[in-house]
């Protein structure tokens, strides 16, 4: 299972959160890039035999792993990070309507519904809200991997009710949060999405 990558970057004045995952039902590696968390743009190849064919001076290449998945997925990623730091973001998203960047218009979408009061009593209690393309997803998978500078990471699997609804909870000091971020990806319908949050202790 590939898990994806979240980096967020500062170029001139502008923060940008750029997350790549694996969309295991088009064989599609996707890179989008986020501000203020609104998507202002996708890279995506697409992976598989046909791919691995494709590619010059590579006949031999098997893309059907996790592992060769993982590094194109971090080439990927890095690719996109590299046109932020140069200043040319816009060169490299996908314009075409090509079959790939088609499969990514609809998505899953993950809210944080109780942002505002995850962490009471020593544990850490997130509610989540996923839909597919603004319709409700449910029975969607949520992988949640919770990391923290004092321990190992923890990981918990849940399915969403009727509602697209979930609850995920972990145990943890609240001195801790600061320091600590969840990553949560949803599985649906053969698509995946991962959304990075970042924790704080309460003010």
């Amino acid at each position: 299972m590939i898990f994806g990558f979240n980096t967020d970057i500062r170029h001139e004045d502008t923060v940008y959160h750029v997350q790549s995952e694996a969309r295991e039902g088009e064989q599609l590696l996707q890179t989008q890039v986020f501000v203020r968390g609104r998507c202002i743009g996708k890279r995506a190849i697409p992976y598989g035999s046909g791919a691995a064919d494709s590619e010059a001076g590579s006949p031999n290449r098997s893309n059907n792993n996790d592992q060769d998945r993982e590094k194109m997925l971090r080439e990927l990623h890095r690719e996109v990070l590299d046109a932020i730091r140069d200043g040319k973001l816009d060169s490299i998203f996908d314009k075409r309507e090509t079959p790939e960047t088609l499969a990514a218009v609809k998505e899953l979408d993950l809210e944080w519904v109780n942002a505002g009061s995850v962490h009471s009593g020593g544990a850490l209690t997130m509610q989540i809200r996923v839909t597919d393309g603004g319709a409700t997803a449910a029975g969607a998978r949520l992988t949640l991997r919770f990391t923290r500078p004092d321990a190992a990471p923890y990981y918990a699997q849940v399915l969403t009710d009727a509602n697209g609804n979930a609850e995920m909870g972990v145990q943890v000091d609240e001195k801790s949060l600061h320091d600590s971020s969840v990553i949560v990806q949803a599985s649906f319908a053969g698509r995946t999405a991962t959304r990075k949050f970042q924790l704080r202790a309460a003010s």
